[in-house]
């Protein structure tokens, strides 16, 4: 298995501060700007040389969009996608103990505010748009302009897609396949929360994906949960592989043939490292069965991921 299906993720190197457990070692002790970007650079250097040819950013990723131009330009790399989100705006003001981090919303205006301010960074190297956390109750799927907009941004040959959050994932995938304008889907890729404590959308997206759906999973780790914390039998496995758990949560996504992409958020190269030992970490099928028993109730996953400090 090649690093061709791994996703970098920058939303534990674009701000300071970041819900991710187990950063506080790999992170430079100060976290100024020019710190973080550096941090970024390395991380994105060794992720380019083991293969990884996929970043995914966000606006409300504090400076993840101008770190990753700031990188394209530097090293004249053209064989990079990126993906980006919209929809959170980044409030921090780059303070580790800010009230709030990022505010949420999906308007038609929001979406032309931050699709320029994406183009102005990036360009056309965008190929993939996403609405960020798009859940059930969100007001886009009746927002005609809204839609018409993002459709409008899918017949200039950018993809769009959304990316989901919540214990009510699968209804968020189904009803935003579903919808149309001008006769034509508005969305062809969905991002969405899978891992081995979360699961839950996984019958979703692989129905996405047999629909002809791009497929990437993001919190492959949990927000770090499963090293951090890693469960008994996440551990055992680890071990007789001779590897750590994060590698076996990022192979326990992959082992999944729906998922297109994993995105990793490493916030180090040594971090980095581990995660892509998943590419050569080969699960068998009792393994992965085990791993499935340690799924979480959906409703009481999302409410240990809320208490989750900004730190």
């Amino acid at each position: 298995m090649s690093a061709g299906r791994i996703a970098l993720g920058l939303a534990a190197l674009g701000r300071p501060a970041y819900i991710n457990l187990g950063r506080d070692g790999a992170l430079p002790p100060v976290r100024d700007v020019e710190s973080m970007r550096a941090a970024t650079f390395a991380v994105l250097d060794h992720a380019y040389a083991a293969g990884v040819r996929h970043v995914d950013v966000a606006r409300s990723y504090g400076r993840s969009e101008e770190f990753l131009a700031g990188w394209l330009a530097e090293r004249g790399h053209t064989d990079v996608e990126v993906s980006s989100k919209w929809g959170y705006a980044y409030v921090g003001e780059w303070r580790l103990d800010a009230d709030v981090h990022e505010v949420k919303e999906h308007s038609a205006a929001r979406f032309a505010a931050q699709w320029a301010e994406t183009l102005a960074l990036l360009g056309d190297r965008v190929s993939l748009y996403q609405v960020h956390s798009l859940t059930v109750d969100s007001p886009l799927f009746t927002d005609e302009p809204l839609l018409e907009a993002l459709a409008e941004l899918s017949a200039n040959g950018v993809a769009v897609g959304f990316s989901t959050s919540g214990p009510a994932q699968a209804a968020a995938i189904e009803r935003a396949f579903a919808l149309e304008a001008a006769g034509q889907p508005v969305f062809s890729a969905v991002q969405s929360t899978w891992n081995v404590l979360e699961p839950s959308a996984g019958p979703a997206l692989a129905a996405a994906d047999a629909a002809g759906k791009r497929v990437l999973v993001k919190e492959t780790l949990a927000n770090g949960r499963l090293v951090v914390e890693a469960p008994a039998v996440v551990r055992e496995i680890a071990a007789a592989h001779g590897t750590g758990p994060d590698a076996v949560a990022v192979a326990a996504v992959l082992a999944h043939g729906w998922a297109g992409r994993a995105v990793i958020g490493p916030a180090s190269p040594a971090q980095l490292a581990d995660n892509l030992r998943a590419t050569t970490l080969s699960l068998s099928t009792a393994e992965v069965a085990a791993l499935a028993g340690l799924a979480e109730d959906p409703e009481e996953y999302w409410r240990h991921r809320s208490s989750l400090k900004w730190d």
